[in-house]
């Protein structure tokens, strides 16, 4: 008998956006590819990732919160870098996830998929966009599990990271958010994120970029990733629309017109030259999938 055998490709993904915090997510052209064979023993190849290997893997747990994984070889290909702010977690959990509904056939539709991912993530955002592709809106459904609104990357923008080598763990950058802010600092984030919507669904670049201010999460993480908060303070002056701390960071995520992408990553490799890497990164409108092998 012909064993069962599947290839998982899963977007990484840039959530906040400025404003946008544990709301507003973004897929992006990085990946991770996984695959999984019905092999007669459990076995897991992390293709040189350094991540865990057995049952307490992420992909695993994933995996088994849907089917037992006895049996079955993982083979993992990723270009998502850990800790950085690119939801290597959301992409582990979707993959695993696809990779179980995929492999068993167990049919389990979009909306199924993010209740489950966002369980395990703890938040929807990077999983939504991880799931959907394009951009994301998080909040609660009507039954009061994680509902996501998604629409296409508009033409004619782009984004490219900025990737220190230091990691940032979530755990910290969280604990510096309080969990009460100042009412001028939420109004402030509120006119942000409507103006960032607004103009990412018209196309409205002029408007994108006055919605990437932030009030609340940014100023607040200055001091884990000074570097990274320079590149965002000064993203303009370089040619960019502006620049947004990728996910709990340290990774920067600068916004720009397709047009002014290759000048502006030029100055931006030249400002990183050392400590961080800059890739090209545009907006992906499609998310997880399963292709024919």
């Amino acid at each position: 008998m012909t064993s069962r055998h599947r290839l998982v490709r899963v977007p990484a993904s840039s959530a906040n956006l400025g404003p946008g915090y544990d709301v507003m997510a973004a897929a992006v052209s990085m990946h991770l590819e996984l695959e999984v064979e019905e092999a007669g023993e459990f076995s897991f190849d992390p293709g040189g990732a350094a991540v865990p290997t057995g049952r307490e893997n992420l992909i695993v747990r994933a995996f088994e919160s849907l089917r037992p994984a006895d049996g079955i070889a993982f083979r993992l290909r990723s270009e998502v870098p850990l800790a950085r702010g690119l939801g290597s977690s959301a992409a582990a959990i979707v993959a695993g996830l696809f990779a179980a509904d995929h492999l068993f056939e167990l049919g389990l539709s979009r909306e199924e998929m993010l209740v489950r991912a966002g369980e395990l993530e703890g938040h929807p955002d990077n999983v939504a966009a991880s799931i959907y592709g394009g951009f994301v809106i998080c909040g609660p459904g009507r039954d009061g599990g994680p509902a996501a609104a998604r629409f296409d990357p508009p033409g004619g923008l782009e984004g490219i990271v900025v990737i220190p080598a230091e990691e940032v763990s979530t755990e910290r950058a969280r604990a510096a958010i309080p969990a009460e802010v100042p009412l001028a600092d939420a109004i402030a984030n509120v006119s942000a994120a409507s103006r960032l919507v607004l103009g990412l669904q018209t196309a409205d670049l002029d408007l994108v970029a006055a919605g990437l201010a932030d009030a609340i999460h940014q100023p607040r993480r200055r001091d884990l990733y000074p570097r990274s908060m320079e590149l965002v303070d000064s993203a303009t002056e370089l040619g960019a629309l502006g620049a947004t701390i990728s996910g709990a960071g340290p990774a920067v995520l600068v916004w720009t017109t397709w047009d002014d992408a290759g000048k502006v990553a030029e100055q931006l490799e030249r400002r990183a030259s050392g400590w961080a890497e800059v890739r090209r990164l545009p907006f992906s409108p499609l998310g997880a999938d399963v292709p024919e092998l």
